[in-house]
């Protein structure tokens, strides 16, 4: 291959590599519509306010930590040995075209468009835990932990499979994410909830589950539809490449079970929830499109498509019974995320070598249990900290009138709340 050939290629390949990674950064936005849907009016500001918070939050720790965790110089494949030098990369600096040139095709893409990809997976995994702890836990306390989450706990789990940790090295498989970036933020999800407790006046005394419906369905179904697209830069991107056939055509596979998998988790959940309830819950067949998606991220380049459709399908399926026995449980989650992105991750996890005939049973298990026990003790323990310092939940009186005023001191819908402490 000719030297203008390689650079356009290089060219080629970088810009995909970011124009992923910008798809991947709208998925921020439809976390936050969704989670803005599916909470009471009273909770909306303050619930956006931690969105956008996280997501700037979680670029300076991966910048600073973070990534330097994450794809280290060295390690045992354990513990890495943590590079400093990537937020003093110069820009200008970031693969002469010597190098490119001299790699013999190795070096296929810009390193700093690398760390924009990883970064936005990052934010990804800590907007899950923002929905499951809605309407009651401390604007500051969340923040803070997202510091320690996007620097240190995500980090950490993602050098053990991405940056050639020992999982890597054993044959776990998660080409996307299904593991280290949802079912980790889940876990991290899961410590927190059980710290925080439920909302007020979900569950009775006498073992009553009462809901709580969301205060905008229309925003919580463009959050999912902009989930939905932001998606195909999620899994596709993490190709890393599309500048031959080959590749290519792996990418345009990869974009077409991805849908095909949402679109199975949406339908099956439908039916689902239609044959448990008697209705068409929409609330449900959202989340079957996420589990659908989530399912398929572990393994999106194996599958036929109708494979694809029926993996993600059966994500739907559980999602549903997930939900409703998370409910059983008293585990008060308003968005369902620890059972779209947790338990529909494990499954999109053990799913792999259904299809993936290099991929193992008892590597998956054994980077699903690691994944599950690390981040959730870890995440546990900051949690309990971080209760026992400053504490992580809103007084009840807070929590009466809406976290909006008590931690905001605005409310994002002000000319349509009549009363702070109403149904809204």
């Amino acid at each position: 291959m000719e030297s203008p050939e390689i650079q356009l290629a290089y060219a080629l390949d970088t810009f995909y590599f970011l124009l992923s990674g910008a798809l991947v950064m709208w998925m921020a936005a439809g976390f936050a519509m969704l989670e803005a849907g599916l909470v009471r009016a009273k909770n909306t500001a303050e619930i956006l306010t931690k969105n956008v918070a996280l997501y700037a939050i979680a670029c300076i720790m991966y910048m600073v930590l973070g990534y330097g965790i994450m794809y280290p110089a060295g390690g045992n494949g354990i513990i890495p040995e943590i590079s400093w030098s990537f937020m003093l990369m110069d820009a200008s600096k970031d693969n002469s075209v010597e190098a490119v040139l001299g790699s013999d095709g190795e070096t296929y893409y810009a390193g700093l468009s690398d760390f924009f990809f990883q970064v936005v997976f990052v934010a990804t995994a800590m907007s899950i835990v923002s929905g499951a702890v809605a309407e009651r836990m401390k604007l500051w306390a969340f923040l803070l932990f997202a510091v320690v989450m996007t620097g240190f706990i995500y980090p950490v789990q993602g050098y053990w499979k991405w940056g050639g940790g020992w999982l890597d090295g054993l044959g776990f498989n998660d080409f996307a994410g299904s593991g280290v970036v949802h079912l980790c933020g889940a876990s991290a999800a899961l410590a927190g909830v059980l710290l925080l407790g439920a909302r007020k006046g979900k569950y009775g005394k006498d073992g009553s589950i009462s809901a709580i419906p969301g205060a905008n369905l229309p925003l919580a179904t463009l959050g999912t539809f902009i989930l939905w697209l932001g998606w195909f830069g999620f899994n596709g991107g993490s190709e890393l490449k599309v500048s031959n056939i080959e590749e290519a055509n792996a990418v345009a596979g990869v974009f077409v079970n991805t849908n095909m998998a949402a679109a199975g988790g949406l339908v099956l959940a439908l039916i689902t929830a239609r044959l448990l309830f008697g209705k068409a819950d929409l609330t449900m067949a959202l989340n079957g499109a996420l589990a659908g998606l989530v399912a398929i991220t572990a393994e999106p380049l194996t599958p036929t498509p109708l494979a694809a459709t029926l993996i993600g399908g059966v994500g739907g399926v559980i999602v549903v019974f997930a939900i409703v026995t998370l409910d059983k449980l008293r585990v008060d989650d308003p968005v369902g995320a620890i059972s779209v992105h947790g338990v529909v991750g494990m499954w999109g996890l053990m799913a792999v070598p259904i299809t993936n005939i290099e991929a193992s049973f008892a590597a998956q298990a054994i980077g699903l249990g690691t994944i599950l026990g690390w981040v959730f003790i870890t995440s546990f323990i900051v949690w309990l900290l971080i209760k026992l310092i400053i504490g992580i939940r809103v007084s009840e009186e807070e929590e009466y009138e809406g976290v909006d005023v008590g931690e905001c001191g605005l409310e994002a819908y002000p000319e349509f709340v009549g009363s702070r402490g109403g149904a809204s």
